[in-house]
């Protein structure tokens, strides 16, 4: 702490100096740093989102709907949350959610279709997923589509070609960090959110996030995490008492930002503080309750409770995890491993990956990575790879999340078979969240991915390949590049997903003979 101090850390940050992550980093920090002062340079946003919601309601818009990625969607989605009004969030490319989010008020929904580079693929085949149905409906895209993005970017280059409202973000400021751009508030906003009163929480602690004393409640976040990481402290288990969804905001915040070079935080969201995972904790867990008065009592000796207004704790946390780069000793501002899945899911749609053939089939269960004859052998032998003092359990779940939620559920029996830190992921929504730390970060995982058959697949207009067949390869890519960094991953296709659901229960608490 006392380095911190002395080196004028938090202030630097909050001054927008490029250099305190090393050499490597000042071209990428350099134009990453505007959210510090986001507080007041997204003021004028608010107005300009008042009259468009008041005119969008007048026409009898009123069914807001968010077609994003990773920081274009899990800011709004805790933002509206934590004011009680209604956003769909389509984060996903399973075909059915898509359809289902399609077939609800079609004629009242306002679409908000947000990506950062303007080049995400999902957001984009939910884009022209919407267009040809407002178009079928007779209703014209123009009226219903609104894009949130990058000043230049290829999405802003068509879109205002094609008459579209289109609201720029500011540039310099990361995914990750653009809760308080448009990326966060234009979705929120227009869903009702108070997002003026947001800016008004950020700006109440904008001062204490940028004092170099031990006061300074983003400093001393920021610095707890990092010692701890240098002491193999590397897991945040996370209640969130507030149940508003904020631990999944800040897991990407901190896996995107810390999961690289070999080194890396891995948060892991549990409902509660009496969750396994939490309690017992692990002697490698720092243990965070969101919204709660007590810091709770860890193995580990690092307990925190942190409890504020939203927009201050975004700041807070905005910093503090800008901290805890420094003293990890990473750049928190690039993600070096995303594109190496993106890669690997667009060969395999263009023909130039190699589509895997499973194992072994079982109980209408397809295994890939895996010899054995049953679904129990598959799953005891993934998990007798794990390290039991620093490893981790990845469930990533490819799966309608909006049918099946009650399975996240699976989280709490595996980390209890384990003992071990255990992460629960939707696919492909978790690749732009923990994706980075899980192929950058330290190499302690064994990952289990779980996919199915659609209900029905369902075509994206304008190319070549379905839904259904993009949410297969991102699963098949993902786990491709996986296997090549050395991580121990297990692919289980479900023929049928709600009665290969109900088996998983009792095979993955150990106790199935499938």
């Amino acid at each position: 702490m006392k380095s911190a101090i002395d080196s004028r850390l938090a202030s630097r940050i909050a001054e927008n100096d490029p250099t305190e992550w090393g050499p490597d980093a000042v071209s990428e920090a350099s134009i990453r740093l505007s959210w510090t002062g986001l507080a007041e340079s997204s003021r004028p946003l608010i107005a300009e989102i008042v009259e468009l919601r008041e005119s969008l309601a007048a026409e009898g818009l009123d069914h807001v709907v968010l077609c994003g990625m990773g920081g274009s969607s899990l800011a709004p989605e805790v933002i509206c949350h934590t004011y009680g009004v209604p956003l769909t969030v389509l984060d996903s490319s399973q075909p059915d959610m898509v359809r289902s989010a399609i077939a609800d008020r079609l004629d009242r929904s306002i679409v908000v279709v947000a990506s950062k580079s303007g080049g995400t693929i999902e957001t984009d085949s939910q884009r022209r997923a919407y267009e040809r149905a407002f178009t079928d409906a007779g209703l014209t895209p123009t009226d219903h589509i609104i894009v949130v993005t990058d000043p230049g970017s290829p999405l802003d280059n068509e879109a205002t070609a094609a008459g579209y409202r289109v609201f720029h973000a500011d540039p310099n400021v990361g995914g990750r960090y653009s809760a308080l751009t448009a990326f966060g508030l234009v979705p929120s906003g227009l869903a009702g959110a108070d997002v003026g009163e947001l800016l008004d929480q950020a700006a109440s602690v904008q001062d204490d996030v940028a004092l170099d004393g031990a006061d300074n409640p983003a400093l001393r976040l920021g610095v707890l995490l990092g010692v701890a990481h240098r002491h193999r402290v590397d897991k945040l288990v996370m209640a969130d008492q507030s149940r508003h969804g904020f631990g999944d905001w800040i897991e990407q915040l901190v896996a995107e930002s810390t999961g690289k070079n070999g080194k890396g935080i891995l948060p892991v969201v549990v409902p509660f503080e009496n969750a396994v995972n939490f309690n017992p904790s692990t002697a490698d867990s720092i243990l965070l309750s969101i919204d709660g008065d007590d810091a709770p009592e860890a193995q580990s000796g690092y307990g925190i409770a942190i409890k504020a207004t939203l927009g201050a704790e975004m700041l807070i946390w905005e910093t503090a995890v800008a901290v805890a780069g420094s003293v990890i000793g990473i750049n928190p501002f690039d993600q070096p491993d995303v594109e190496s899945a993106k890669q690997a899911a667009r060969d395999m749609l263009g023909g130039a990956g190699e589509a895997p053939t499973p194992d072994f089939t079982a109980d209408g269960i397809d295994v890939y990575g895996a010899q054995g004859t049953t679904v129990a052998d598959a799953v005891g032998t993934l998990f007798s790879q794990l390290d039991l003092h620093h490893g981790y359990v990845a469930l990533q779940v490819y799966l309608d999340r909006f049918d099946h939620a009650d399975f996240a559920g699976a989280r709490e029996i595996v980390a209890q078979r384990t003992g071990r830190p255990t992460t629960f992921g939707w696919g492909p929504r978790f690749l732009h969240s923990t994706g980075q730390y899980h192929k950058g970060g330290p190499g302690t995982g064994v990952f289990l991915q779980i996919t199915g058959d659609p209900v029905e697949d369902l075509e994206v207009p304008g190319r070549d390949f379905t839904f259904g067949s993009f949410i297969q390869s991102q699963a098949a890519g993902d786990a491709a590049v996986l296997r090549e960094r050395g991580r121990p991953v297990v692919r289980l296709h479900l023929k049928d997903v709600p009665a290969g659901l109900q088996l998983l229960r009792t095979v993955l608490a150990g106790k199935g003979e499938a």
